[in-house]
Parts: C-alpha cells; sequence; structure tokens
C-alpha cells in the first residue's frame, strides 16, 4: 500500500503508533502456528482507518516475510489470524510490525515487537513444582517481599535497588532447605525498559557462605525470561545482576522450580466439585467455593491451585468429582509464567466430567487449544463501576440447557480485561455482548461464560447458569 508518510504534512493528520502489547506482548510464547496477533488501534490521520502488517523471522524483516493489510476494528483493538497457508514456522522466534494507514494513504510510524512460536510447550504438565523461598535478601533497595509476593495478583509491584548503588545489585533467596531447581523465572515490567536486567547469573550455595554458577546471562534483551537449568541441589540462591538498562535494575517476581510432582490432594467424602484455582497464588477470584454450597447444599468442594493441577492428578484422585469449575484471575497472562497453566490444559482437553470455566476459567477453554485465541479487549468491563444503563446486555446465539429460561438478553456481573476472540475448533459460541460471553463444546460436556454467574448482586440474571450445571453434574453422577 503506497502513500506519503502522515508527518510530511499538517499535523491535524498525524497517525501514531499502534501499541503491540494486548496479544501477543513482547516476548510472549506462542503455541500456535496460525496465532491471533492483535493491538490497540491507533488514532489520528483522517477518515477510517487500515492497517499494514508484517511478519519475518529477522528484525529487518527481510527472512520469511509475510504481509497482510486490514481494516480497524472501531472496537478499540484490531486483530489478525494469520491464515493456514501462511503458517509460522515453528521452535522460531518471530518479529512483527504493525502501522496505521488513512483514507488519503497517509502512513503512520511501525510499530514492532517479537514472540516466539513453540507448539509442544503446552501440551503436558510442567513437571514443576514451585520452590517459594522462606526470606530473601537485597544488596539495597526496600521492598525485596515483592519479589515472592505471589499474592500480588497484578503483578505491578517491584523490588528496585537503589540508585545509583555499586555495580552488581544482587538478590538472595533461603529456600529453608536444600531443593533441587531445574528451571527459573523472572519478570520486570513489561511496559518500562527501566530496570531491565541484561547481564547477569544465578549462583547456588547449601550455606550462603560457598556460591557456585548455575546459570549466566551476559545479553538479555527482555523483560520475561525462562532459565532451564541443569539440575542443582542448593538451599541458597543469589541472583547477580552485572549490567541493566536504566539507572538501576527492578524486578517484578521470582519464581524457582523443582522437578517432580506435586502430592495428591485428598478430596473430601461424598459428591464434590473440584475447584482449579486460577489465581497466581492458586486461589479464587471470587468466592466459588462458598457458592457451590450455597446453590447444591450436597455438594462440597475442592481447591487445587492451577499450577499443581493436571491430568494425572485427577485421575490419583481416590474419588472423583461430580465436576469441575476454572476460576477466575485478575492478571495479566503477559506477565505469567504460562507453562504453570500446561496441567489445566491436559484436565480440558481430556478429564470425562463436566467443566464449566468461567472469566479466565473460560479463557483457559481456548487457550487450551493454543495460546493467543484471547486477547485483551484494551479496556476493563467491569460491571460494578458502571450504571445500570452501562450494563451489557448479553444476547443467547442458540438455546443451551444451561440458560434455559434467562431473559433475552440479559444482564450479569463482568469483571474483565481480556476475552475469547477465537474459539477452538470443536467450541461454538453461546452468548455474546459485543464480544464472546459464553462457549461450549459441542459434545455439550465443556462450558464457558466470561461473565460471573456466582457473583451475587440484584443485576445478576444468569445465576442459575451455575445451578443448573452443578445440579445437572450431580444428577449425573448418581
Amino acid at each position: 500500500m503506497g502513500g506519503i508518510l502522515c508527518d510530511q504534512v499538517s499535523a491535524a493528520c498525524l497517525i501514531t503508533k499502534p501499541q503491540l502489547n494486548t496479544n501477543p506482548n513482547f516476548d510472549v510464547v506462542l503455541t500456535r502456528t496460525t496465532p491471533v496477533l492483535s493491538f490497540k488501534n491507533a488514532a489520528g490521520g483522517q477518515g477510517k482507518r487500515a492497517y499494514e502488517i508484517q511478519v519475518a523471522r529477522d528484525k529487518d524483516f527481510t527472512i520469511g516475510l509475510a504481509a497482510f493489510s486490514l481494516q480497524e476494528n472501531p472496537e478499540g483493538v484490531t486483530a489478525l489470524s494469520i491464515p493456514t497457508d501462511k503458517a509460522l514456522a515453528d521452535k522460531t522466534r518471530w518479529y512483527w510490525r504493525v502501522r496505521a494507514v488513512d483514507e488519503t494513504g497517509a502512513q503512520g510510524p511501525w510499530a514492532t515487537s517479537r514472540f516466539s512460536v513453540d507448539v509442544a510447550s503446552d501440551k503436558a504438565f510442567m513437571g514443576l513444582t514451585r520452590a517459594v523461598p522462606v526470606s530473601v535478601k537485597v544488596s539495597s533497595g526496600s521492598d525485596p517481599k515483592n519479589l515472592t509476593d505471589y499474592s500480588d495478583q497484578g503483578l505491578a509491584t517491584q523490588w528496585r535497588a537503589t540508585p545509583p548503588g555499586s555495580d552488581t545489585a544482587w538478590v538472595e533467596l533461603d529456600l529453608g532447605a536444600a531443593r533441587t531447581i531445574s528451571r527459573i523465572w523472572m519478570l520486570a515490567d513489561s511496559g518500562n525498559k527501566d530496570g531491565w536486567p541484561v547481564a547477569f547469573r544465578w549462583l547456588a550455595s547449601p550455606d550462603g557462605v560457598d556460591w557456585k554458577e548455575a546459570v549466566k546471562v551476559a545479553d538479555g534483551d527482555t523483560y520475561r525470561f525462562i532459565l532451564d537449568v541443569d539440575r542443582v541441589s542448593a538451599r541458597f540462591w543469589r541472583l547477580e545482576i552485572s549490567a541493566w538498562t536504566g539507572y538501576s535494575p527492578a524486578l517484578s517476581e521470582l519464581l524457582l522450580y523443582s522437578p517432580g510432582l506435586p502430592e495428591t490432594p485428598s478430596p473430601p467424602s461424598g459428591p464434590y466439585v473440584l475447584i482449579i484455582g486460577n489465581q497466581h497464588n492458586g486461589f479464587t477470584f471470587t468466592q466459588l467455593a462458598e457458592r457451590v454450597h450455597e446453590m447444591v447444599p450436597q455438594l462440597t468442594t475442592l481447591t487445587v491451585p492451577y499450577y499443581e493441577a493436571s491430568l494425572a492428578m485427577y485421575e490419583a484422585l481416590p474419588q472423583k468429582p461430580v465436576a469441575i469449575l476454572l476460576s477466575g484471575n485478575n492478571a495479566d497472562y503477559n506477565d505469567l509464567p504460562m507453562f504453570e497453566y500446561n496441567g489445566e490444559y491436559e484436565i480440558i482437553r481430556a478429564a470425562p466430567v463436566p467443566i464449566l470455566g468461567i472469566c479466565a476459567g473460560n479463557q483457559m477453554l481456548a487457550f487450551a487449544s493454543g495460546y493467543t485465541r484471547v486477547r485483551s479487549m484494551g479496556r476493563s468491563d467491569i460491571s460494578a463501576m458502571e450504571t445500570p444503563r452501562e450494563y451489557s446486555k448479553i444476547n443467547l446465539l442458540v438455546d443451551d440447557p444451561l440458560f434455559k429460561d434467562l431473559p433475552r438478553p440479559f444482564t450479569a456481573p463482568e469483571v474483565h480485561g481480556w476475552a475469547v476472540y477465537d474459539p477452538p475448533q470443536g467450541f461454538e459460541v453461546v452468548a455474546e455482548s459485543g464480544y464472546i460471553q459464553a462457549i461450549r463444546r459441542q459434545d455439550g460436556h465443556v462450558h464457558g461464560t466470561q461473565f460471573h454467574p456466582e457473583i451475587k448482586v440484584p443485576y445478576n440474571q444468569a445465576e442459575s447458569v451455575l445451578r443448573r450445571f452443578l445440579e445437572d453434574a450431580l444428577a449425573r453422577a448418581k
């Protein structure tokens, strides 16, 4: 698409860069060769905007270049689904860039990012358990607890070394006992390059005195690191950062992992529902367990953190649940170690009992068939902050037993900023508002709702969806 650069003409036509931070964000690992690439729209220009999108295997956009164009989605986020005839190579780092073009042909500046494709990386439980430190020390700076505060759901807090400081900043983790470590996750601020670690190494020690290098990075250029380590057993682990961007190093989270399987949980006696807690700390976003018992008193619950859930765990349960609920969360997927969800994906794909995913749990149904089927909406939809006139009107598209007797349209509580964009093969859309609100697998055993049927508010007209799901599951199990 030819044209002039917008900044060569009047300021009134200046076109901004689109923002490539919805999904995929910078350096996210994708698990499909035909992913969805979404971005926040540009602003400016004259008339309606379209977009030029390029994907290549090098940052100069000369190797394996594929080019696309599409019209802007006026809802704020525009998305491209890579077609099968231009599928991306697996096990490859890809660069992509987007620019807006207005009706006069004026072109805005390119926005550039990158991601990797690794299709096999989400196919099986990670085979790891979290090694949670009992204490953390740092060379300088305040709030070192932020590095291991896994209840910080938005991952908004950080530790930052005191500037200007010494030439090396360090963090020391005490695991309380020797643990074999085989993977390390490091997270900085994706939206601010100030503080990203560039050169660093991890050292291990049995006593906090004698240290041995376990892994080293000399040229980091990202905010997120997944470091696979030759199995090293040690109680103390030390991160030494010798180079960084900006004025001092800053990190949001550190997570260490040991190889192995978590212990099989003990289920309650009698009929129960297995709840997979999708908050980053393994809990649920709402009071899901309490609502299950309120709606169907015969049912109890067992809550398992998502990072400990797997098909092997399910199969090892001495008594199986009558149903499975997948909870919501409020963290940004781009800032999470998504490999921790692999076991939940296994359960979605193979568990023989009814499954209902709520909010993020609904999105997990799509993620189980490949990352980027879900995207940021570019905004938050929080009905508790809206007037009744602003509540989304949710429209049923097909008849479904769980949605029987609901008003058409209906309202329900919403607390989210992400939504399913591309349902997997074998799923169909049950309800929508301005985006997908509910999906179901075609065999009828797996459902998902973007809204929250469990939240008790006067305008929730969809509580019966959860109640009917639970009652049907209990009846089927008898």
